[in-house]
C-alpha cells in the first residue's frame, strides 16, 4: 500500500480537491485524481493508496448517493475525517463568450440543484448536460464541447478559462461535507467533539421496525444527526439505513445502542468514529446518558446479583 497517495475525484480543480488541501496533512501526500468516487474508494481497497477523499453529503441536495452506496457495499472501509466546504459556483466560459452566447452548460448532476433557480432566471433556454465532475464540465467547455460549466471559480485559470459570473447560488450558505476513508482500523481517538456513522439493514418489513432501531438510540439519549434510506438493490421496499449519530464509540451510550442494533438488525456496518468538522455545541445530554451513569448503573446491578442490593 502507498502510504503516503491520496485519491479524489478529479481532475484537478474540483471542489473536492478544493476540501481535500484543507487537510495540513495534504501537503505531505501524493494527490492522485481519478475519474469517480467508485474508484477513489477502490484504489483504497486494492491497496493502491491510503485514503480516498469524497464527497458524502451537501445541503442542498442531500446524500451524494454514490459514496453513500459504495461505503454500503463491497469490503469496509472507514471514515477517518471529515471536511465542511463552503460552496458557491462560477460560471466559466472561454473568453470572449458573453452570457446571450451560452447555450448550453454542464455541471456535476449533484451541482446543478443548487444553481437551478440562477439557470431559469439568467438562462432559460439553456440546456444543461451532466459532467462526471465541476471540474470536467470546465475541460468541456475547454474542449469546446459546451459553453459554459459551473464549477469553482478557482478552475477558471486551470482550464484557461474566464469567470463570466461569480458567486452563484440558489441557497446561502450552501455547504457540502467531504470525508476521508481509509481501509479498517482503530477508530480516531475521541475529542469530545465527535460522531460516529454506520449503515443499519432492517429484517424484515413489520409495523413498528424503524421505529425499533430509533428506540435503540432514543433509549440511551444518543442524537441522530442524519439518517437516510438507501434502496438495497434486491427488490422494491428493500432498504438500508445510512445514520450519523453525535457520540464516539468508546462513549457506553454509543457503543450500548449499537450493541442493540446487532442484536435486531440482520446487518449492521460500522462506518467510523471521527472527530466533527462543524465543532458546535452537541445536543444537551439527557440525564442517564454519560458514561458515569452507565458505571453507577453497571455497580448497582453488580451489587443485586450479590444480594447487596439497595434503591
Amino acid at each position: 500500500m502507498s502510504a503516503t497517495r491520496y485519491t479524489y475525484l478529479g481532475p484537478a480543480g474540483t471542489f473536492t480537491e478544493a476540501a481535500l488541501h484543507t487537510l495540513p496533512e495534504a501537503a505531505t501526500r501524493e494527490l492522485v485524481p481519478l475519474p469517480s468516487v467508485p474508484a477513489a474508494l477502490d484504489a483504497v481497497r486494492a491497496g493502491e493508496a491510503a485514503g480516498a477523499f469524497v464527497a458524502i453529503e451537501n445541503s442542498v441536495e442531500g446524500a451524494v448517493t454514490a459514496t453513500a452506496d459504495e461505503l454500503a457495499t463491497g469490503s469496509p472501509l472507514m471514515i477517518y475525517r471529515e471536511v465542511l466546504l463552503p460552496i458557491t459556483f462560477a460560471l466559466l466560459v472561454r473568453p470572449g463568450t458573453e452570457l446571450a452566447d451560452v447555450k448550453t452548460v454542464t455541471s456535476h448532476p449533484v451541482a446543478q440543484p443548487q444553481v437551478r433557480r440562477w439557470i431559469g432566471t439568467n438562462l432559460p433556454e439553456a440546456r444543461w448536460e451532466a459532467a462526471a465532475s465541476n471540474a470536467d464540465g470546465a475541460r468541456l467547455v475547454q474542449e469546446g464541447q459546451v459553453d459554459g460549466a459551473f464549477a469553482g471559480e478557482f478552475a477558471a485559470a486551470l482550464y484557461g478559462l474566464h469567470p463570466l459570473v461569480t458567486d452563484i447560488h440558489d441557497a446561502e450558505a450552501a455547504t457540502t461535507r467531504f470525508v476521508l476513508v481509509g481501509r479498517p482500523g482503530r477508530a480516531a481517538s475521541p475529542t469530545g467533539w465527535d460522531k460516529t456513522s454506520m449503515v443499519v439493514w432492517l429484517g424484515d418489513n413489520h409495523p413498528g421496525a424503524l421505529l425499533e432501531l430509533l428506540q435503540e438510540f432514543a433509549v440511551r439519549g444518543v442524537n441522530l444527526m442524519r439518517i437516510e434510506s438507501r434502496p438495497t438493490g434486491q427488490g422494491l421496499g428493500n432498504y438500508c439505513f445510512s445514520i450519523d449519530c453525535e457520540g464516539h464509540l468508546t462513549e457506553r451510550r454509543v457503543a450500548e445502542a449499537l450493541m442493540g442494533l446487532k442484536r435486531i438488525c440482520p446487518r449492521v456496518r460500522f462506518l467510523g468514529s471521527y472527530p466533527r468538522a462543524d465543532r458546535r455545541d452537541a445536543t444537551p445530554r439527557r440525564a442517564g446518558s454519560s458514561d458515569e451513569d452507565f458505571v453507577v448503573a453497571a455497580d448497582w446491578l453488580a451489587r443485586c446479583l450479590d444480594g447487596r442490593g439497595e434503591d
